[in-house]
């Protein structure tokens, strides 16, 4: 990712955790279900986050997946503005987990080009 100054959301998020945990930060991995219209009708993917650790907040979930024009994520602790507003049919996956998901794990390994993850992002019902 660093090498190609490029990556999913989900590949931000792993970079995010590692130089956090790195730095004695505590951080862990969130995810939103939402529609990834945008890219195939009708489909649904994981967005990945993260959790941060915040001393004087608490446990705090933010966007690494960088803003573009109609997307504004911002670290504004104590409130949280998130790059995506939950919509219909869709949810947060806000358990802070350790690890990220399997799903997650095995479409970046399986799935090398643009066309072949948007034809198979990660997804849970």
């Amino acid at each position: 990712m660093l090498k190609y100054q490029t990556g999913w959301c989900y590949a931000k998020a792993i970079l995010l955790v590692a130089l956090l945990r790195a730095n004695g930060i505590p951080a862990g991995f969130a995810y939103q279900r939402l529609s990834c219209s945008e890219y195939k009708k009708d489909i649904y993917c994981l967005h990945g986050l993260n959790w941060v650790y915040l001393k004087e907040y608490g446990w705090y979930r933010v966007d690494a997946r960088g803003n573009k024009n109609g997307v504004n994520a911002e670290f504004t602790p104590p409130h949280e503005k998130l790059a995506f507003n939950i919509g219909e049919g869709e949810f947060d996956l806000s358990k802070n987990l350790y690890n990220p998901m399997p799903e997650v794990i095995e479409a970046l390994q399986k799935y090398k080009s643009y066309d072949d993850m948007i034809c198979n992002f990660p997804d849970v019902r």
